[in-house]
Parts: C-alpha cells; structure tokens; sequence
C-alpha cells in the first residue's frame, strides 16, 4: 500500500489517542483545511513562500512519489493476480470421543506448516506476485453447534492430511463447502460485530501456555485444565439465530512486522525478526538487574554485580524459551452474527474477553482491538451508521478470503495487530480438545475411523 495511505491511518491513530476519539477521513480533511487556513491568516508570507517553494521543486520530489507510488500499485496487481489464481478449500476436522491427545501433538503438526517457499527470490516475490504459504485455523459456531476447520491451498491437502491423521490418529477430515458463505451477512439482515485481537505486550514474551496448565503431560481426564474448554463451551452456549466464528490466519515469520534490517554477527545485513526483538528486550532486563556503585578510588560509577529477581529470571528464561520455537505470523479475527431483534450485548462482551485464560500479568495476553471497537459512539460522530456497516461489509468480506496480510484488508493495518507467535504459543489457543472438554456443542465422531490394511489379499 501505498506509504502516505498508511502514514494518514497512523495519523488517526494517534490523533484517537490525544482527542480521545477516532477521526475518519472527513474530520481529519476539515482539521488539517482549517489549520491551513489559520496559518494562512496569521503568517500569509511564510505560507506562500512555503508553496511556492514546494511546487519549484517538484521536478525534483515529485517523480519520486510518483514512481514509488507505481511500484507499490504494481506490486499489488500482482500480488492479488497470483493470489486469485490459487484454489483453496476447507476441510473440517471432526475430532472422536476418546481423544486423548496433548496440544502437543498439534504443536507438531503446526511445525510441518512452517513454510517460507514461495519467496526465495526477487524475480518470484516483486515481478510474479508470489506469496509464501497461509494458512487459517478456525472455529465456528452454528446456533451452539461448534465445528473446527483448516483452510489451505488445495496443493497442501495431501500435506495438511497426512500431518493431520501422523498427529491425531483417528480424526476426520473432510473437505466440505465454505461455511461463511452460506449467509448473506449483510447489515440490514443481521446484526454484525466482529474485532480482531493483538497482543498486550511484546511478541517475545510469551502467552500463558499448555506448559503452564500442566497439558504438555497427559493427565486423568477429571484432572485436566485446559483453557480451550472455556472458550469451547462458550461458543457451544450461544443460541438460536446466532453465530460465532473464529479465525487464526498464520503464516511463516520473516519479519514484515518490523521492517528494518540489521548487520548480522556475520556482517551481512538481514532482516530484523523477533529473536533480534528478544535478544534486545533481554538486555533491556539485565541492565535493571545491576545497581551502580562509585568506585572508591576512581570516583566513578561502575555497573554492579547482576542481583536479578525472581521474576526478572523467569521473564527471561520464558523470552528464550519462546523464541527458540519455530514462529509464525499471525492474526486473529472474531465476527458475531445474530437476527435482527436478537442482538445480545453479553455475548459481545464475552467475545472481547475470549484469550483471558491465556493472559499472564507481567508477561503476555491477546485482548481485542479494532473493526467495531473503533466506534466510541459519540452523538457528534456524524454518519456513523453508515460508516459501522461499511466496516461490517469489510469485515466479513476479509474473513470470507482469509486476508490479513496482503491488500485489499492490510491497508492502513496497524503493524501490532500482526502479531508473531511460537507453535506453543498458536497449539495452546487452537488444538483439537481431547475427551475431557465435555462440551455438549462440540461435535465428535462416534467412533475412530481408518483405513484397511494394506497387505490384505485381493
């Protein structure tokens, strides 16, 4: 996108910050013509000198916006061009009643979609368009009746079902029509709301994990906590005429987030990523762990032994632990659909607080942002109505194409609603739940099904 487009989205961003509410594009056109004016009245001479100025050089600044401009559109064209070209399908992953399975199995599986092809060079990347590999994790609810499913490119299914059935011996996976299409979702026929989630904190530090809970061990079914039944239960709870889904759109980290590069130890430039991110943050910590001293004979004041505190230890063993997984890109998005007539705000309020099992004060969490949370609902905030349901259309629009990396939906993204995290991380908050989430919503086959050997006689 282009980079003034992106440089006015953070405008408003900030601007929300100071005024205490979202400016859209009119208010921000009206602020920056009346501040024109204003200036224009009390120094005209500074004013017009600064234009004429401005339009001399234009030979000279111009054609550069110009052609960065061009670029950037061309990029996109080609993006979106090989981007359209893929098929895609979903699959739905029904999980049997006698699953006694760990998330770390689907942190196994999740590693074998680590995939950085399709970007190994700049002929591929800037000329064709190509992209590397996404994929989207997903739970949706019918009117209490919750489902999983993973979306991927069709040239994957073989891939994405042998890991699948390697991991979780005994599932179903099969490919069925795409869900979000089977309603209109438009404003005037249903009540919309939907946000994305970010993290609270530095992608480095880590989330409240399956480690935490104790499920990185199988456990006696009555003993087991596993955060995910919460989350499962409430989508099973939701009633007639509503619907619930959720998406976890990953894809393999490479460091877009930040965007800048580093000289590596080997002093070659490389893009900067979250270990790079870490590594600072770690040193950030060990620099508080040192008290000062003078030094008695010099004078000076010298670095003090390291003295770290329990907790200081913790956070910095738990950054190292995180980083030393394999990452990913990640963003998540949740849209709520009910009748009209039958708009419940608990089941709003619930859906913000979703991730709050996997929150830890100190360290990470996941809370929600953006989409219909923009809204403040202000009486001065003229045409809102309109503007809330062209959200919603977007919305529904770019969970519909899984998007949230390339255009049309990544303008003006806010880079910290692209989050990065572990396969620890991204197993904890979607894995198949074993039998002891109990939810009478969640759907499971009766039985594990297979195939017949192979060395039977014909």
């Amino acid at each position: 996108m282009l980079p003034f487009f992106k440089d006015v989205e953070k405008f408003r961003e900030e601007l929300k910050d100071t005024i205490g509410f979202r400016a859209e594009p009119w208010s921000v056109l009206i602020l920056t013509l009346a501040f024109l004016a204003m200036a224009f009245l009390i120094v005209p001479s500074v004013l017009s000198t600064a234009f004429s100025i401005t339009l001399f050089l234009a030979p000279l600044w111009l054609p550069f916006l110009l052609i960065g401009g061009a670029w950037s559109l061309w990029v996109i064209l080609k993006q979106s061009e090989f981007i359209f070209s893929r098929k895609n399908i979903l699959l739905e992953i029904k999980p049997p009643r006698s699953l006694v399975k760990t998330p770390l199995a689907m942190e196994a599986f999740l590693s074998m979609l680590n995939l950085s092809g399709g970007e190994s060079n700049w002929y591929l990347k800037w000329i064709k368009g190509s992209v590397r590999p996404w994929w989207s994790l997903e739970m949706a609810s019918f009117e209490g009746r919750v489902h999983f499913y993973i979306w991927t490119r069709d040239v994957f299914r073989a891939m994405v079902e042998s890991q699948m059935y390697a991991q979780y011996p005994g599932v179903q996976l099969t490919e069925v029509p795409d869900y979000s299409r089977f309603i209109s979702a438009k404003p005037g026929e249903w009540e919309i709301w939907g946000c994305d989630f970010k993290h609270t904190g530095e992608d480095p530090l880590p989330i409240k994990t399956y480690i935490e809970y104790g499920l990185d061990k199988v456990q006696k079914e009555p003993e087991q906590t596993d955060p995910l039944a919460n989350l499962v239960e409430y989508m099973g709870s939701i009633g007639k005429g509503e619907y619930l889904w959720l998406q976890f759109v990953i894809r393999y980290h490479k460091g877009e987030k930040y965007n800048k590069r580093i000289k590596g130890e080997d002093g070659k430039w490389k893009d900067y990523d979250w270990k790079d991110k870490a590594n600072e943050m770690i040193k950030k910590i060990r620099e508080k762990t040192r008290d000062t001293y003078t030094d008695p004979v010099t004078g000076e004041e010298r670095p003090g032994f390291p003295n770290p505190t329990k907790g200081q230890s913790e956070k910095i063993a738990a950054i190292e632990r995180n980083v030393s997984k394999l990452a990913f890109d990640i963003g998540i998005r949740g849209v709520c659909f009910m009748k009209p007539g039958k708009f419940n705000l608990t089941t709003v309020l619930h859906m913000i607080s979703l991730f709050n099992p996997f929150n830890t004060e100190g360290w990470n969490g996941i809370k929600s942002t953006s989409w219909m949370k923009t809204f403040d609902d202000y009486p001065w905030e003229i045409g809102v109505t309109k503007l809330k349901n062209k959200y919603r259309r977007h919305m529904v629009e770019a969970y519909r194409r899984r998007q949230f990396f390339y255009e049309p939906f990544s303008f003006g993204l806010p880079k910290d609603k692209i989050m990065v995290m572990s396969t620890e991380e991204i197993a904890t908050i979607f894995h198949i739940p074993s039998g002891a989430v109990a939810a009478p919503g969640l759907e499971r086959i009766q039985s594990a099904t297979g195939e017949a050997p192979a060395n039977l006689p014909v």
